[in-house]
């Protein structure tokens, strides 16, 4: 059965539109983490960044600028750019891990990070095609 180019670009909307959602609810849930728990993001710091001392306050900021990012990203703002830093940071929060990769199967679920990791990078390169239920447009 072949494919018409409407119906082509009509599932790849839909495919990039999951992808977005996707990548969002764990950015988010990641985000929230910051201030239900910021002593937990204190030692995310201190151990995958090697940033010690971290005042609650710090954790706070950050979480509401990963929040500002997150939103963005997920209503399809400046998608060069909430895109491109998803991605950036995503990949920093990966390779950060790289020691629990060496212990793979005492570390399996650090292994989704790449997969998602695969998505970002996918949502950036096709995000002029990305166009379904994009709330703020530039």
């Amino acid at each position: 059965m072949q494919h018409t180019a409407p119906q082509t670009l009509n599932r790849l909307t839909w495919a990039l539109f999951v992808l977005r959602i996707s990548v969002f609810i764990v950015m988010f849930v990641w985000t929230l983490d910051k201030f239900v728990n910021p002593a937990h993001g204190m030692k995310v710091f201190e151990h995958f960044y090697g940033i010690g001392g971290m005042q609650t306050t710090m954790v706070y900021l950050l979480g509401a600028l990963q929040l500002v990012l997150v939103l963005a990203f997920v209503a399809g703002f400046a998608k060069r750019y909430t895109y491109g830093l998803v991605f950036l940071l995503h990949g920093a929060s990966t390779l950060s891990s790289f020691p629990l990769y060496i212990d793979a199967f005492n570390n399996l679920l650090f292994f989704a990070a790449w997969p998602m990791w695969g998505a970002c990078f996918t949502l950036y390169l096709l995000r002029d095609a990305d166009t379904r239920f994009i709330l703020l447009k530039p």
